[in-house]
């Protein structure tokens, strides 16, 4: 796999210097020229790595913000944040969150080596937590990031598909019962606490420094697709939700929010786009190979990832649009982007292979997997046969 072609990375580096209808507007000037911060005070969970650490850094540097609170179990690089450093699942989070407008969610665990269990302990508890506390701190708006998974991938999705659409996923996917879950808290707390605004985010296929089933789809050397599926690729850059994060803290759109480059890719064009060929497998192979992996803990991700790669989940994030926010990124590059990061990195018979054979790898990408476990399948039941 190669990097991104120079135009690409053109493209891309001029996406990263927001366009004056991205770029927050000044706050109200002084007569000396300062500016008079009449913004919110945003909290942010989660603030010390990855998209939370992205977002801290663009609302510290936003002129229509006025304090960002940071709260994670370590202290972040960013020093225009106050910080607390404490798990969200502890209740004197309330006390942390008193003074703020806002509260932006960040701290879920979805890795893919956690133990099932604790990720979703940690996630649905600290869920809890932070809307109780927030609504106890008197704080009027909290923000939820889950992923446009929820919505489920199925045959008769349509393209693409509204914020209204139904809920259709099971918990069959790794993490997407513990997204569910959060959905459901998301519902039910403006009732249990009058006067607190639920917002809640949900991505397209996430790419910029991640790790999912999904980005490891992209490091097999062949392409997965089971037979009669019909697969699109639609994603979301992380400077692309962390700008749509930020409209949602500004209180610029609320309810439920979608995000994700706009259209999608059919199957063929992101074979032709990454140079990498298909295996095409049966689906009763492909999705019991996989079921028989995540069993007996070849990889970390069940077969119900597999339903992701195989049909439609697209979204349309008219809500956002509507509000003035635009991808900065398209399909086309963010494809490019995930290609170069991992460049080198390949999974084989459910392993993630390079200098120290580490981390298990997703069952949606593991073609060799699949078919290394089904023909283990067919030996043992010939074995058996023989005794």
């Amino acid at each position: 796999m190669s990097s991104p072609d120079p135009q690409v990375r053109a493209a891309r580096n001029l996406s990263t210097h927001p366009s004056p209808e991205h770029r927050p507007s000044p706050a109200s000037q002084r007569a000396d020229g300062t500016s008079a911060v009449r913004g919110p005070v945003v909290a942010i969970t989660g603030a010390a790595a990855g998209i939370g650490a992205m977002l801290t850094e663009r609302l510290v540097a936003c002129d229509e913000i006025k304090q960002v609170i940071a709260i994670d179990e370590r202290r972040g690089e960013c020093a225009g944040a106050q910080w607390h450093i404490l798990d969200v699942r502890d209740p004197a989070i309330a006390e942390k969150l008193r003074g703020a407008d806002v509260v932006v969610h960040l701290a879920l665990d979805l890795d893919l080596e956690t133990d099932p269990a604790a990720r979703t302990a940690y996630n649905v508890r600290g869920t809890q937590t932070v809307l109780t506390a927030a609504a106890a701190a008197g704080v009027h708006r909290v923000v939820l990031c889950t992923s446009a998974m929820v919505y489920g991938a199925l045959p008769d999705n349509e393209l693409p598909l509204s914020e209204d659409a139904e809920l259709r996923a099971t918990a069959e996917a790794t993490g997407v019962g513990d997204l569910l879950e959060v959905e459901r808290l998301a519902r039910r707390a403006p009732r249990a606490h009058p006067g607190l605004n639920v917002t809640v985010v949900r991505p397209a296929v996430l790419v910029g420094g991640t790790d999912t089933a999904l980005t490891r789809y992209f490091e097999s050397p062949r392409l997965l697709v089971v037979a009669g599926s019909r697969p699109v690729w639609q994603f979301c850059h992380v400077e692309d939700l962390c700008a749509a994060l930020e409209y949602a803290a500004l209180e610029k759109v609320d309810g439920e929010l979608a995000v994700g480059c706009d259209g999608w890719l059919e199957q063929e064009e992101v074979e032709e786009l990454s140079g990498i060929r298909r295996m095409e497998l049966p689906s009763a192979v492909a999705l019991g190979a996989a079921a028989r992996l995540h069993r007996i803990g070849l990889t970390p991700s069940p077969a119900g990832d597999l339903a992701y790669t195989m049909y439609p989940w697209v979204v349309s994030g008219s809500r956002l649009h509507d509000a003035g926010w635009r991808p900065r990124w398209t399909n086309e590059e963010v494809l490019a982007e995930l290609l170069g990061e991992v460049a080198g990195r390949h999974t084989l018979a459910g392993r993630r292979l390079g200098r120290k054979d580490a981390t298990a790898a997703g069952a949606a990408g593991a073609t060799v997997a699949l078919l290394g476990t089904a023909a283990l399948v067919r030996r043992a039941r010939k074995a058996r046969r023989r005794i």
